[in-house]
């Protein structure tokens, strides 16, 4: 009897000590900064980093932009430079993209409470993270009116979409 009880502690903490060591697995990844006194200054490069273990890099991941804003926010839309820096990598990937956040009559698509509004804005379907280690991914708001009035918070989300094939 007491030996069952070691050998099934010993077991126990084996597993404890594998599943400890290895990297945790990336399903979902969501990260939001604060825009400092709701004004989104050009020099505010929000970063985000995730860490994507060897296995991690076998699936398709969807990128979103996740913007929080007030009523007042002038704009129908937010333009991003969204920069992408892979593990190995000395310089970044960038790219310019549109973030429509309300429709042409002016009506907010994302989800509102009171006078702040919420919006999950696909950047990127399917993309492919072809090796294991750290992205750093930042954004900066690269609109006409510096600084951006009545921004809250943006922030990024990344799913594990599908297997790659």
């Amino acid at each position: 009897m007491i030996r069952t009880t070691i050998s099934r502690s010993a077991c126990f903490a084996i597993s404890l000590l594998a599943f400890a060591c290895s990297p945790p697995k990336l399903d979902t990844f969501e990260k939001n900064r604060s825009i400092p006194q709701s004004n989104w200054d050009a020099s505010f490069k929000p970063e985000y980093e995730v860490t994507l273990a060897a296995e991690d890099t076998a699936f398709y991941y969807n990128l979103y932009v996740n913007v929080r804003h007030t009523d007042a926010y002038p704009y129908n839309n937010l333009w991003l430079i969204v920069s992408t820096q892979m593990p190995g990598d000395s310089l970044p990937q960038t790219r310019r993209v549109e973030l429509p956040l309300a429709d042409s009559y002016g009506k907010w698509l994302g989800s509102g409470l009171d006078d702040i509004f919420e919006h999950r804005i696909p950047i990127q379907q399917h993309a492919i993270l072809p090796r294991a280690g750290t992205y750093r991914f930042t954004f900066e708001q690269n609109m006409r009116q510096n600084p951006l009035p009545d921004m809250l918070s943006v922030g990024l989300r990344m799913e594990k979409a599908a297997p790659r094939k």
